[in-house]
């Protein structure tokens, strides 16, 4: 199975988290400025939540993703929000690209905000979860 890992980030959270899922599935974790092979069947893709939305660079991604993509798995981090889950499925439904309905999410450090995150659990629980969709 072809397998990819994208990711916005501003901050290098997201990047933990990208960087932990390319590492069990065995590929290198890309920012979004790097295209998606064609044949790409999973593509991990991380994004982070800004002023309660998605950046402007991941809808733009999105809009150029190759919709041949069998499934997105989504992962995220955030300061405030719990998600970007349901703003990732409306993009990409929208392309009609088919989402897996499990998603990672986890607390970002910002400011005084959750220093420390994405700290060593949350990096356990994302490989995990990467361990649990690679061999479902």
């Amino acid at each position: 199975m072809k397998i990819a890992v994208r990711y916005f980030t501003r901050t290098g959270n997201t990047k933990k988290l990208a960087d932990t899922i390319a590492a069990v599935a065995g590929v290198k974790a890309q920012l979004i400025d790097v295209a998606v092979e064609d044949d790409t069947e999973l593509l991990f893709l991380g994004s982070s939540v800004y002023a309660a939305g998605v950046d402007n660079q991941i809808k733009d991604f999105i809009l150029k993703l190759n919709p041949n993509i069998k499934k997105v798995v989504c992962f995220s981090t955030a300061a405030i929000l719990k998600s970007s889950y349901v703003q990732m499925v409306k993009l990409l439904s929208e392309r009609n690209i088919p989402v897996d309905e499990r998603e990672f999410h986890c607390r970002g450090a910002f400011t005084l905000m959750h220093i420390g995150h994405p700290n060593e659990k949350d990096l356990k629980d994302v490989s995990q979860f990467a361990k649990d969709i690679l061999n479902s």
